[in-house]
């Protein structure tokens, strides 16, 4: 029974490889229309010391910005995105710096002083000048026609022009907080155990509302709902009414709240852990990391300039802007960022051994997957050229296949790529000293042990190339590259060969490699994908019949069709009984599969032997794509609408592209720590949350990362990503597939 159940396989396998049907229909896919959305970054100043504390931020009608410290005045200074500026002592009115102030707001859009004598301003002519006779004062509010209620946390004054109208002490323990109703003409007071009100006319002072360890509060714009913020999440409450609106919320990314403050129409929430604003949608956006934040213990929040949000922290501040760009605008700033800090030899490369996100102090660095890199970023640019014409890409293109080039030369093997190569004795020295190996040329050395990740990348880019630019130069060279790499492959049994006449370690395609995992185990399945797909490549650009009899050889014959259309919910941990390999490979979910499988699927679709196996193999991308659709990942997303699929989460691709951070400095990201996330149990592919969170939250990664990765707990700084592989390529690609249009504005 088990041997016709094979049998019928293998003819079916036959039947499959052998015919070919009516084209299928073409299914009309969605489209994004690329309109201006806002694209948020921060600009950081540090504090020089730490034993200045920053205590307030505000901003005036001319923009001008003022920091209240524990010694003074302060102001930032220098900074734009990516360079940080730092905090100055304000010396610009010198007799400023004599006053003892303890709190300043702004009011009128003008700053206005506190001190030990009087509530004070520069503006109107310097004519506020009323005193409190509270000499101990620490906070102060403005209230209705230059009126100001004044406290030292217990005593409470009522002043305008010098005369104090009123005083009394706070029924708490100690006033934390004042705010303004002009709506009600009412003061609100909130002490640590206490919210209290103020009336100003009738001089009453009265509790409305207890609860425990508050921390801080604010009215919203509309007057219609205080949020207190408290050592456990905050609260609503209802001025109207006295009367608190909800249970306390303690799903949020940090429940020790320490600031808080409508801005912008938005509320946002400081915590000992990073700023939080919240959404319409009850959910937040999460800024934790020096991505965002000079510290994560926020301090104070105030409008800035235009739509500028300020951020305090106790170790600087944040100024957080917003453009309305397009993705097109987005694409725009990447191809710059990797122009200037991330070509090596062609190569799109790592840029490393930053000081503290220092880009000054940076440095280019070689990786095992230069060639794998540098593939994504071409094949990039060839979308990009394919769709502008641009001959700024092009010529990006004949750099980045100048490096390509050169990975076959340097090493004297014919076809045989080398990972990465560089000046002589230099990266020896550094790194890897077995596997670089000096060229022919002594100033060079090239690095061996190339894997299968890098062959796949190849076979993608230079198709791409050799399809999509119509220049013949780099057409040839691209077609010549896939030939010799395909031969050798082919010629050697389907292995790559290294320099000492063995196979790399991943560079095997041989079935004897390949069927010794078990069927449920990823590397059968991936391996048994990728070559098909490369085979086929080479075959579409030669029209060399031997790639096209070892693909159905392999397929047919070692059951490589099987093998790639195994569904990938089949996929997990080899069993007990399997060798010691499987089990190794099959530990847990391999993300670095997916970024192999997915640039394959260029060549395994698009160039298919036929139409039913060119249906078969959109049926198995939707299948893969299909288990990825948990990630959102915009590559994966794009790469699955080459097959025509209608359905392709396009608008999760959009958010993918929009919300993946300007700033690509891998900073220190803690998440794992939130209280607004759902955690699942321990499982095969490592999904930790059970909604992903967005890129802007999450530390960078390539696509062959785990998107829910939570937290990077090193290296803070110390690199920044190419945007070349992780954004230019998806974006430029749908831009290609025509399921992104064009800026709109």
């Amino acid at each position: 029974m088990r041997k016709l159940f094979y049998l019928l396989i293998f003819v079916g396998g036959l039947f499959l490889c052998s015919f070919s049907p009516a084209k299928e229909t073409k299914e009309k896919q969605p489209v994004y229309r690329d309109t201006p959305f806002l694209e948020e970054y921060s600009i950081k100043f540090y504090a020089k010391s730490d034993t200045i504390h920053l205590l307030k931020v505000g901003c005036d009608r001319n923009g001008d910005i003022k920091i209240l410290t524990s010694t003074g005045l302060f102001k930032p200074y220098g900074g734009e995105f990516l360079y940080a500026g730092t905090i100055e002592k304000d010396q610009s009115y010198r007799p400023m710096a004599k006053k003892k102030l303890t709190d300043l707001l702004i009011y009128k859009d003008q700053f206005v002083y506190l001190d030990d004598q009087a509530v004070l301003s520069n503006s109107w002519a310097g004519k506020l000048f009323s005193k409190h006779s509270l000499p101990d004062a620490t906070q102060f509010e403005a209230g209705a026609d230059f009126s100001f209620l004044v406290s030292n946390g217990k005593e409470i004054r009522l002043v305008k022009d010098s005369r104090v109208d009123w005083t009394g002490r706070f029924p708490g323990a100690k006033v934390l907080s004042i705010r303004f109703d002009t709506s009600r003409n009412l003061f609100w007071l909130l002490g640590t155990n206490e919210l209290c009100t103020f009336n100003p006319q009738n001089k009453e002072l009265k509790i409305v509302y207890k609860a425990a360890n508050l921390t801080c509060f604010d009215l919203t714009s509309d007057k219609k709902s205080l949020f207190i913020g408290t050592g456990n999440g905050y609260l609503k409450f209802d001025p109207a009414s006295l009367k608190q609106i909800r249970e306390i919320v303690q799903r949020v990314p940090s429940t020790n709240i320490t600031a808080l403050k409508e801005v912008n129409g938005q509320m946002w929430f400081g915590s000992t852990e990073g700023a939080f604003q919240l959404r319409s949608d009850g959910k937040y956006n999460f800024y934790n990391g020096e991505r965002w934040l000079p510290g994560n213990l926020v301090v104070d929040f105030a409008k800035g300039e235009g739509n500028t949000v300020l951020i305090l922290t106790d170790k600087g501040l944040t100024k957080m802007e917003y453009k309305n760009w397009t993705l097109a605008d987005k694409a725009e700033y990447y191809e710059k960022q990797v122009r200037l800090r991330h070509i090596r030899n062609g190569f799109n490369s790592s840029f490393d051994s930053m000081e503290k996100g220092n880009l000054a102090s940076g440095r280019l660095s070689d990786s095992d997957n230069d060639g794998l890199w540098t593939s994504m970023y071409l094949a990039g640019e060839v979308f990009r050229y394919a769709v502008t014409k641009s001959e700024d890409a092009l010529q990006n293109c004949r750099e980045s296949l100048d490096a390509m080039e050169r990975l076959y030369s340097i090493n004297g093997l014919k076809g045989f790529p080398s990972r990465s190569f560089e000046r002589s004795g230099w990266m020896k020295h550094l790194s890897d000293p077995d596997r670089w190996k000096n060229a022919a040329d002594p100033e060079w050395d090239w690095k061996a042990t190339t894997s299968s990740d890098e062959a796949i990348g190849h076979i993608f880019a230079l198709a791409a190339m050799a399809e999509l630019t119509g220049d013949p130069d780099l057409t040839k060279r691209s077609v010549h590259l896939i030939d010799i790499l395909m031969t050798h492959i082919v010629e050697h049994y389907m292995y790559l060969i290294d320099f000492d006449g063995k196979p790399t370690l991943w560079g095997k395609w041989n079935p004897v490699y390949v069927n010794a995992r078990p069927k449920n185990v990823g590397d059968r399945k991936i391996n048994s994908s990728n070559i098909i797909a490369m085979l086929q490549t080479g075959y579409h650009f030669t029209h060399k019949e031997i790639f096209k009899q070892k693909a159905f050889d392999l397929m047919n014959n070692y059951g490589y069709y099987e093998n790639l259309m195994q569904k990938m919910a089949n996929i997990g941990k080899a069993d007990p009984g399997a060798d010691q390999l499987s089990k190794e490979l099959s530990e847990d979910w391999n993300h670095s599969d997916d970024e192999m499988y997915f640039v394959g699927y260029w060549g395994l679709y698009r160039y298919a032997f036929n139409d039913t196996l060119k249906s078969n193999f959109k049926a198995s991308i939707i299948d893969h794509w299909q288990i990825e659709r948990p990630e959102k990942e915009g590559a994966w997303n794009i790469f699955t609408a080459l097959t025509g699929t209608a359905n392709f989460d396009l608008n999760e691709a959009a958010w993918w592209l929009k919300k993946y951070p300007m700033d690509m400095i891998e900073w220190v990201i803690i998440n794992s720590n939130r209280k607004d996330i759902d955690k699942i149990a321990s499982n095969f592919r490592n999904q930790t949350t059970k909604e992903v969170l967005p890129p802007q939250e999450r530390p960078i990664q390539r696509h062959n990362g785990n998107m829910f990765s939570l937290d990077r707990t090193y290296g803070n700084g110390t690199s920044e990503s190419s945007a070349g592989d992780i954004w230019l390529l998806p974006y430029w690609m749908g831009r290609y597939l025509g399921v992104i249009s064009g800026p709109n504005k």
